[in-house]
């Protein structure tokens, strides 16, 4: 029997299947054992042809030459990981080779990596399909125990198939057509554009807003020495109107008359957890908490699955894990009891874990199931700031689940004063459950102590007040809320929405204000170019659903293929016969060092840059960079300006410091620590139990005792 080739992703993952394979013998580019040879690749090493690539008359852009659809779209080995490549095609084509593991990650996209470099190999030999949900020893032994044939992925291949020659037929030739079209570099995309487009309604709808002043009534009643406020009602339930006469007249008709209880209530209540996290939620949760993008907090998450082994697979769309994983938990809350976790996770285990479809639901589950901890013990100084933090939510969530419901006592009582309607509502918390995990509470989780009232008594009116607002405007965009709206409109996949924001911002389309999202003039024109259909939110999220159907062998892929096709021709035709006009209004008089042409000022997610008019050059200049340094008098970021020795952090207040007095600062202030450190490193020490925690002040500490 011939040896099974085993084709990993990454370097990474390749190296612990061939460690619980028991592959030794470690060459270059993979790793050779008795039984099986593990190698992988490096991301895509292949990918769609350019499409000079069919004719070279393409690598000029011209208008007569769109649009550009191929009958058949071939494949192309990706230069800079060619050598990869042709290792792995190599071990493919090797005799003693008779089967193949595809191993690549479990998911539509990994399914492509695999399938574009043996089907461009050439090799036809019997393959297999490992599908695990985290890289653990123990998940990877299950997994080889579990192989089915590569033929139940077929469907899946076919979706990421045509996802892929989708965004190339439409991709390829709408930017084209509009470069050529308006001689500026303006890139268009099956989902970046309606995502824009989304952004673009966002900041109509701001600008269109008009503020309206709404009013209502407050009263204070005395009752056993407390003061409780009440707040008036009307008949649709609502606490506010916008008629200002309406609530000037019930304040002069209440005027001199006592409360009257009408209804008196205490409830006890439960609050669950929130549900398990998918990619979305933990993206968005990111960047609310610590201002993360979406892109930083998906290689955080995958690093944590792939190089630590703490977490399960990232790329999932799921919040619920299958009931097959339910005889694991147990081992999962052992593996996070540690540090701040501890007091939960002990009290966790005591119990047995009680199982609901709030979690545990097998239907919910399609590929992979939510992101939860794996077995693996986690030593936390080996993680990264940003590790550490993706890792705490994720493991504050898992037990979240597995815990006691936060319980309260939500106390209700309703009055009447000379015939209008008084309402309060007050939480008495009794028990925290899940919420002992978060430190910070929320505005309304205080507690209360509520005298007890009986219905029919009268109580004291104290004062009575007008109170009066403005309707706010809609927020501005964030990442967070921009990923909520594309999962709403099923723009993208929890696995491509972050590149998608990311090419927005690198194609000078959006850009940042502290956490808000702007569209720039550049995004504002491009969108008043585009036919009105690839804008279109609704006929973006068709085709997702589309691709959906054929991954489930619903629709087939020639079918959804030759809609964009004929998408495709007509989008062309609108753009070649559009009379609309681009203009640059951010040219500066700096010119190009490289072919003479105007630099544009941009601003990109780090400062600012000058970057070249001419499509065809490729001349980037940056001017200015924020930097996670802070101003040591008022503790902003700094920004980082000028080139070379003339290097300078500056910041808004006025502080200016040069780069090379900044770094011979920070050198001295490494080497020192101050008395609040040094009292908290040693009570650290001093704690019970020892366990790893980060601590950045070690290293000077020891070099004071020395």
């Amino acid at each position: 029997m011939g040896k099974i080739l085993v084709l990993a992703e990454k370097p990474s993952a390749g190296k612990d299947i061939a460690n619980v394979l028991k592959c030794k013998n470690e060459k270059n580019g993979y790793i050779e054992g008795d039984k099986y040879i593990v190698t992988w690749a490096l991301g895509h090493l292949v990918t769609l042809a350019d499409p000079e690539g069919y004719n070279q008359k393409y690598k000029e852009w011209k208008m007569e030459d769109l649009p550009i659809i191929p009958k058949y779209l071939k494949t192309v080995v990706i230069k800079k990981s060619g050598k990869q490549y042709q290792k792995v095609k190599t071990l493919l084509e090797r005799n003693d080779v008779s089967e193949i593991v595809i191993a690549t990650d479990a998911g539509r996209e990994g399914e492509l990596v695999a399938r574009w470099i043996i089907e461009k190999s050439g090799v036809k030999k019997p393959m297999k399909r490992l599908w695990i949900s985290s890289n653990t020893d123990k998940a990877i032994k299950e997994g080889f125990t579990k192989l089915e044939s590569s033929k139940k992925y077929d469907r899946l291949y076919d979706s990421a198939l045509a996802r892929a020659e989708a965004d190339w037929i439409i991709g390829i030739n709408a930017t084209r057509a509009l470069t050529v079209k308006y001689n500026a570099q303006l890139s268009c995309g099956r989902v970046q554009t309606p995502t824009l487009n989304m952004v673009m309604k966002r900041e109509e709808e701001i600008k269109d807003f008009k503020p309206k002043k709404f009013y209502g009534i407050e009263v204070k009643v005395k009752k056993a020495g407390s003061i409780i406020k009440l707040n008036w009602k009307n008949n649709k339930g609502n606490t506010s109107v916008f008629n200002e006469e309406v609530v000037d007249k019930i304040i002069n008709k209440i005027k001199g008359n006592d409360a009257e209880v009408k209804k008196y209530s205490v409830k006890t209540k439960k609050n669950y957890s929130p549900q398990l996290y998918d990619l979305n939620e933990i993206q968005r949760d990111a960047n609310k908490i610590y201002g993360y993008s979406a892109k930083e907090t998906l290689s955080t998450v995958q690093s944590l699955y792939e190089r630590h082994k703490l977490l399960t697979y990232p790329r999932t769309d799921s919040r619920y894990i299958s009931s097959d994983i339910v005889d694991t938990l147990k081992d999962r809350v052992k593996a996070v009891n540690i540090g701040d976790y501890r007091k939960v996770a002990s009290e966790i285990l005591k119990r047995k874990i009680k199982v609901s479809k709030s979690f545990v639901d097998d239907s919910k589950v399609v590929e992979h199931y939510a992101i939860i901890p794996t077995e693996e013990r986690a030593f936390l100084n080996d993680l990264t700031t940003k590790e550490r933090n993706i890792y705490d939510l994720v493991i504050k969530r898992f037990l979240s689940v597995l815990y006691d419901p936060e319980e309260y006592d939500e106390t209700s009582i309703e009055c009447e004063i000379a015939g209008e309607k008084f309402t309060a509502k007050f939480k008495n918390i009794k028990k925290l459950g899940w919420k002992e995990l978060y430190s910070n509470q929320d505005e309304d989780d205080v507690y209360s102590s509520v005298a007890i009232f009986k219905e029919g008594e009268k109580l004291e009116v104290g004062s009575i007040s007008k109170t009066e607002g403005k309707t706010n405007p809609p927020s501005r965009l964030n990442e967070a809320s921009l990923l909520t709206i594309m999962e709403k409109n099923n723009l993208g996949t929890v696995a491509t929405r972050a590149d998608i924001i990311d090419k927005l911002f690198s194609s000078f389309l959006l850009e940042k204000k502290d956490k808000d999202i702007i569209i720039t003039s550049k995004g504002k024109q491009l969108l008043g170019l585009v036919p009105e259909k690839l804008k279109s939110a609704e006929m973006t999220s068709e085709w997702e659903r589309k691709l959906q159907k054929i991954s489930e062998n619903k629709l087939n892929k020639n079918v959804f293929m030759n809609e964009i096709k004929d998408y495709s021709k007509k989008a062309i035709d609108d753009i070649k016969n559009s009379d609309s006009q681009f203009k640059h209004d951010n040219l500066t008089r700096n010119k190009c060092p490289e072919c003479g042409h105007y630099m544009l000022e941009v601003k990109t997610k780090r400062g600012k840059m000058l970057v070249c008019e001419n499509r065809e050059c490729n001349t980037r200049k940056m001017l200015s960079q924020t930097t996670n340094a802070r101003c040591p008098e008022c503790h902003k970021k700094l920004e980082l300006r000028g080139e070379g020795e003339n290097k300078i952090f500056v910041c808004s207040c006025g502080y200016r410091e040069k780069l090379s007095s900044f770094n011979n600062r920070k050198k001295e202030e490494k080497n020192k620590a101050s008395k609040k450190d040094i009292n908290k490193y040693l009570k650290n020490q001093n704690k019970k139990e020892n366990e790893n925690f980060n601590n950045p002040f070690a290293d000077a500490l020891a070099k004071l005792k020395k």
